[in-house]
């Protein structure tokens, strides 16, 4: 097979494991028909994928809020001697998903989410001790623009169906007995061989075909924001990103949001709390190919929304990210 014709496989087979994952008996068999491929061939090339560091795991993506636990952004100043030190004790801790090291004083950032009842804000003093932060801020989440992660090698131009309108965070939902048993069972790395659900099913003593009509209805109703492939973005090719910081105006901030969020560039666009060590509330996480054109993307926004007050902090390293395991 000629190189670019493998290159595009890949991509379309990488694509599709990101947003057209199906909650079907047979998976890889669905997805080789929509790709014109054999099952067996999917199967090899998300092992190949595997192994190349760009596929991480197949698994849901689970709305934190929607199960009952809070969340919050969480940064801290911590001086370079411990540095070494705090990403090992962050890389270790059940509710961290993502941690960064970040061009910023604040230099240490994190996603912390905790289960129902426990003290976020305590959890989050706990973390700074710990990680010996000179300050620490939480800078949780008060308006969802954009949640989008289904980034492939070729150019995505479908932005504009990932934008929500910016009209709030989501309640916790009421689950039953099923739902729980389904949303613990569902959240290991899909197993690669033909009926792979049906391994997941019988670990929690239940049909297959109960488990997936129970995934499905949870897609439905939002408690699963997507099931798919996580994705290392810099083996993907997307080399640089920057968490891009945005001092807006409190009464155009949703439409100043919904603006950010419809770059392609925009993986991901929040409304955050501020408070007296941090004046931005508009977040947008912006990815590209390399530095110079993550910047020349940010310096368009900033035209395109006339907001000049900003801060461009880019990843400098990637310690930790999974997805967290959520017990329910």
């Amino acid at each position: 097979m000629p190189e670019s014709a493998r290159f595009t496989d890949e991509s379309r087979l990488l694509g599709m494991l990101q947003s057209g994952f199906p909650l079907t008996r047979e998976p890889y068999h669905d997805i080789g028909i929509e790709l014109g491929m054999a099952a067996d061939d999917v199967i090899r090339g998300i092992i190949d994928l595997k192994k190349k560091g760009i596929v991480r795991q197949v698994s849901p993506v689970l709305d934190a809020r929607r199960l009952g636990y809070q969340s919050t952004l969480v940064a801290m100043k911590v001086e370079l001697p411990c540095i070494k030190s705090a990403e090992k004790y962050l890389g270790a801790h059940k509710g961290i998903s993502h941690g960064y090291q970040r061009e910023h004083d604040f230099n240490i950032w994190v996603t912390l989410s905790v289960p129902p009842g426990k003290d976020l804000q305590a959890e989050v003093q706990d973390i700074s001790d710990s990680c010996r932060a000179e300050a620490v801020i939480a800078l949780p989440a008060t308006r969802v623009f954009k949640l989008r992660t289904d980034f492939s090698r070729t150019e995505d131009t479908s932005a504009e169906e990932h934008i929500s309108n910016g009209s709030g965070l989501p309640i916790r939902a009421r689950l039953s007995q099923a739902d729980r048993q389904v949303i613990n069972g569902l959240q290991h790395d899909l197993p690669l061989c033909p009926d792979p659900f049906s391994l997941l099913a019988h670990g929690i003593g239940m049909d297959v075909e109960k488990m997936l009509v129970h995934g499905r209805s949870l897609l439905r109703r939002g408690i699963m924001r997507r099931y798919g492939a996580s994705i290392n973005h810099r083996n993907a090719g997307y080399e640089a990103n920057a968490m891009t910081c945005w001092d807006a105006p409190a009464g155009k901030v949703v439409k100043l949001g919904r603006l950010l969020a419809s770059s392609r560039q925009v993986s991901h666009c929040y409304e955050r709390a501020t408070n007296d060590s941090w004046n931005y509330n508009l977040f947008a996480m912006v990815h590209s190919r390399d530095k110079t054109a993550c910047l020349r993307a940010i310096e368009k926004m900033a035209v395109g929304t006339g907001l000049r007050d900003y801060a461009a902090l880019f990843s400098v390293k990637e310690f930790k990210k999974t997805r967290i395991i959520y017990s329910v």
